[in-house]
């Protein structure tokens, strides 16, 4: 157990020396404050200036002289279209509708403008939407239900508990977000990891360092050290990440305000995040060390682990339809496939309750996978970490394990 644990600590101090691993830690929280900074010059530089947008109109219907003036667009009558193209030339209006009888059948106008422009711009629909709406009711329904009518409609869903009280827990698009982010920084986390023990034991079976290792550490000393070392590295960058979380959050709900400001991130949300984490580190890991075992060098160990890295990833390829429908067959199976479970149910996690025996059963699956794995990766490591050359078949792995 000395040993075990003297490989455990170089590992870990080793991790948390790495240059890439200290970046990657920091950076993530930077990246997210970054996008803050950025979103409040953007909207600063697209923020309506105050100034007073000129829309020319020509009525041939009558009755919409009311209600010219929208916030910052002022609506100007022309007697004509040749009056109005005269002054749309002439830039003193920006563009011009024609109001005749077909938009009281058809709903539908024509905004002329000297301006290539993909759809209207929106404010300025508004405007045109409004002024016509008001007109159009002016004198026969009270100024207080015009207002209703052009007011865009709110809808907030409060979701209640089984005995009919508002539940703690609320949906919305930001607890939606924030299973999506956590979900990215588990598969980061997680690949970072087992990658950066596939390359260590790549560049010690490179090195023959690993012989010197083997001839004062056991086989399975060796990997639980390994294993622990790195994933405790990387479970402390999953805790540096959760810690600045929420300092995160408050500055962004205060920078950014809206739905940000209402963003709840739950402790049993946390700490399913931190065992899943764990679990499915594990797991990578005990995989990682398979294929690091198997391959003459690190660069091909790492080309056969992109096999796994992308199982791990693709849920987040479906996260549309994860989120819509979360309790399809489909990725119910993916939250108790071991390979796909910790993306798949952090992620069901913000749309949906996932059931209590879904986790039980993934978190069971996931161990028994992980003990297995363990079990196999021993008797791989002490038949073909000292091999070099040549990367074995399946066909002579699968023989070595039978007779092993």
């Amino acid at each position: 157990m000395n040993k075990t644990y003297l490989v455990f600590k170089h590992e870990f101090l080793n991790m948390l020396h790495r240059t890439g691993f200290i970046i990657m830690t920091l950076i993530v929280p930077l990246i997210f404050i970054l996008a803050i900074v950025i979103y409040q010059i953007v909207s600063g530089a697209i923020q309506p200036s105050g100034e007073i947008t000129s829309i020319g109109y020509v009525d041939n219907i009558g009755g919409f002289e009311q209600y010219t003036s929208q916030g910052n667009i002022n609506l100007v009558r022309f007697n004509s279209v040749e009056e109005a193209n005269k002054s749309l030339v002439a830039k003193d209006v920006k563009e011009y509708f024609v109001l005749d009888q077909s938009y009281m059948s058809t709903s539908l106008i024509s905004l002329y403008t000297l301006e290539k422009q993909l759809i209207p711009p929106p404010e300025e629909v508004d405007a045109v939407k409004n002024f016509l709406t008001s007109n159009l009711l002016s004198g026969k329904v009270p100024q207080p239900t015009i207002d209703i009518i052009e007011a865009s409609l709110n809808v907030v869903a409060v979701r209640l508990t089984e005995t009919g009280a508002i539940a703690p827990e609320q949906g919305g698009v930001g607890n939606v977000l924030v299973p999506a982010i956590f979900s990215l920084l588990l598969v980061l986390s997680i690949t970072f990891s087992s990658t950066y023990l596939l390359q260590g034991l790549g560049d010690e079976k490179e090195n023959r360092l690993i012989e010197v290792l083997l001839s004062s550490v056991s086989t399975r000393q060796l990997i639980i050290g390994k294993v622990l070392g790195i994933g405790a590295a990387g479970l402390a960058q999953v805790l540096v990440w959760v810690i600045s979380t929420p300092f995160i959050v408050n500055y962004a709900s205060s920078s950014v305000g809206g739905f940000l400001s209402t963003l709840q991130i739950p402790l049993n949300f946390l700490l399913l995040c931190i065992i899943y984490f764990i679990l499915g580190y594990l797991l990578f890991a005990v995989i990682s060390t398979a294929i690091g075992a198997i391959s003459p060098s690190a660069r091909e160990g790492q080309q056969l682990a992109t096999i796994f890295t992308l199982t791990a990833i693709c849920p987040l390829w479906f996260a549309s339809p994860i989120i819509m429908f979360p309790n399809n067959p489909v990725f119910i199976f993916l939250t108790i496939f071991p390979l796909t479970a910790p993306v798949t149910l952090i992620m069901r996690l913000g749309s949906t309750d996932v059931a209590a025996w879904q986790i039980i059963v993934s978190v069971i699956v996931l161990l028994l996978s992980i003990a297995v794995g363990l079990f196999l990766t021993v008797k791989i490591v002490r038949t073909f970490l000292l091999m070099y050359g040549k990367r074995p078949s399946l066909g002579t792995i699968i023989r070595n394990l039978r007779s092993g």
